[in-house]
Formats: C-alpha cells, sequence, structure tokens
C-alpha cells in the first residue's frame, strides 16, 4: 500500500507525475501539499489525519491510529506543465486534426471518422505524423488505396507533429483509482484512444 500510486495535481489541478503513498506523505507533511477527496476539497496533512475513516476507506497505520490514504494530492506552489513526449496515438491524432476530416473539411463525432494514410501502406506509406490525417468514411471510401493526388482530391493542411505536449501519460497499469477520474482528459476508452501506434 504505502509504494501504491498517487495522483499529483499542479496548483492549477492539471494532473502532471505519479507518485507514491510514502512521498505522498511526505508531502503532506512538510505542508508542500495538500490532500484532495471526490468533493474536490483540500486539506492539510493535520485535517487529513482527523478525517474519520469509512468502511471501504484503503488505510495505512500509524503508530497511534489508522490515517484514510490520499489518492490525489496537490502541490501549492508548483504551477508548470513538465514536457512530455507526444505520443503518435489515435486519440492524439484527432485531437490535432479537431476531429474534422482533412479532405472534407467537416466536423464529425469520432467514431464517424477513420486515420487515412495519406501515402497509403500500399505504396509504401508509413504510420508517421506526417503521414496520417483524419477523414470521414465517404472520404475514406472514395481515396481508396491512392494517394489524394490519384483519388483527385486534396489535404486542407499537411499533417505535423502536434507542438503541444500533453500534460501527464499515464499507463494503462496505472491507471486504477477511481479517485483519479475527475482529473483526467481521456476516461472514454483509453486503451484504444490512448494506445501509442508503432511506425510501419
Amino acid at each position: 500500500m504505502i509504494n501504491s500510486n498517487v495522483l499529483v495535481l499542479n496548483k492549477s489541478f492539471l494532473p502532471i507525475h505519479i507518485t507514491t503513498v510514502r512521498r505522498a506523505f511526505c508531502l503532506l507533511y512538510a505542508g508542500i501539499a495538500k490532500a484532495v477527496d471526490s468533493q474536490y476539497k483540500t486539506f492539510d496533512y493535520e485535517s487529513w489525519r482527523q478525517l474519520s475513516i469509512e468502511k471501504n476507506d484503503e488505510t495505512i497505520g500509524l503508530v497511534d491510529r489508522v490515517i484514510k490514504v490520499p489518492r490525489v494530492i496537490l502541490l501549492l506552489t508548483y504551477d508548470r506543465i513538465p514536457k512530455h513526449h507526444v505520443r503518435f496515438s489515435r486519440y492524439n491524432i484527432f485531437l490535432r486534426d479537431k476531429n474534422t476530416c482533412q479532405y472534407c473539411g467537416r466536423k464529425f463525432p469520432r467514431h464517424e471518422l477513420n486515420i487515412d494514410h495519406v501515402i497509403p501502406r500500399s505504396q509504401g506509406g508509413t504510420s508517421t505524423w506526417e503521414n496520417v490525417v483524419c477523414s470521414c468514411h465517404e472520404c475514406n471510401r472514395k481515396k481508396g488505396g491512392k494517394t489524394p493526388e490519384q483519388a483527385k482530391m486534396k489535404l486542407i493542411a499537411p499533417p505535423r507533429k502536434p507542438a503541444w505536449t500533453p500534460p501527464l501519460h499515464i499507463s494503462l497499469k496505472e491507471f486504477m483509482h477511481k479517485e483519479w477520474a475527475p482529473f483526467l482528459d481521456f476516461m472514454v476508452n483509453v486503451s484504444y484512444w490512448n494506445t501509442e501506434l508503432l511506425p510501419e
């Protein structure tokens, strides 16, 4: 339990890191962080220690009592967002293209979009930022296994690797505590949307 995961937020409540319960308690005790409950209330170490324990709460034992395990902590002075590698994933491709077909320019719900290889794999195209775009089903069928030029279709803009970076990379193994849900922006289809796509 002492080495299990705790989500760390910056002072703007953005997820920036994952630490251990042991480290989280050190930060709480030192006054560097506060614990955050499911109602977004924050607690310093002393007020967290005084919380009553509910039946299903995770706890650890202290010398004189048990204390509830915080699953989310808030850093009181840290306001930056660490830079991370932008994952080449469906989620980030759709985010980059704003859920917009890059051929007809119309915006669609994600389930009505495909990922299209600008230069088809059958013609040596690779799965990279610069060769994949969102396309609607109709444009995808029209283009088929051709390049845009061969299909007489035009891209809205050439695809590029995004300049932004996600605030936090969380693997599925780490995604395990319900208390994290309000602070993470990819709750639906986490596996599908955030699995890194491999270049081919």
